[in-house]
């Protein structure tokens, strides 16, 4: 997927799931060792106790570290550890969190990714409720770059770039595709001109 990913774009996110935090299990960080790609990448972890993942990530080449507000004991001291190793750090959000847990934070991130599936399963239904989200954290954090990820297609890309969102992440819309470049390249003219 990596080298298919650098025919057509120069940034892509990677996930990491362990099969506790969420039931799938992908690849794990030292999988990525001696890799070489044009890309840069983000991290994407689904993991319980992500601050163990974050000194791998980093001597692998991750920009920034994306974790689950719901999987670490002390989302500050996450936070904190990445910044330590000067990794760029973000939170996600599963479906069912709200924004007001994570408002004390928002100033310690780049960024806020809202899961728009239950994270763990490839391909998944799109919820379309998580996009409320989008406006309250706009609220409280005007400059948040604030991403959504999981159930991204051709028929619903639009009305999510239209909610305002800085970054949408895109999986099976792609790479389930017979020609990924093309299904990469009608999603994102989909996105930049949604009206």
């Amino acid at each position: 997927m990596i080298r298919q990913a650098e025919q057509f774009t120069d940034y892509v996110q990677i996930d990491f799931m362990d099969g506790d935090f969420v039931p799938s299990h992908s690849i794990l960080c030292r999988s990525l060792y001696g890799l070489t790609t044009s890309l840069t990448w983000e991290a994407h972890l689904m993991v319980k106790e992500p601050e163990d993942q974050l000194e791998c990530l980093r001597d692998v080449g991750a920009q920034r570290v994306i974790f689950h507000f719901e999987a670490a004991e002390s989302p500050a001291s996450v936070i904190n550890k990445a910044r330590q190793l000067r990794l760029g750090i973000g939170l996600a959000l599963n479906p069912e969190t709200p924004v007001s847990p994570v408002a004390s934070l928002l100033d310690e991130v780049d960024s806020v990714l809202l899961l728009a599936v239950h994270p763990g399963y490839y391909g998944s239904q799109f919820l379309p409720e998580v996009l409320s989200k989008i406006a309250e954290l706009r609220v409280l954090a005007p400059a948040m770059e604030i991403g959504v990820d999981g159930g991204i297609k051709e028929n619903n890309i639009s009305h999510i770039a239209k909610m305002g969102v800085d970054t949408i992440y895109v999986g099976s819309a792609i790479f389930r595709q017979p020609d990924p470049a093309q299904a990469y390249q009608r999603l994102q003219s989909l996105a930049q001109n949604p009206y």
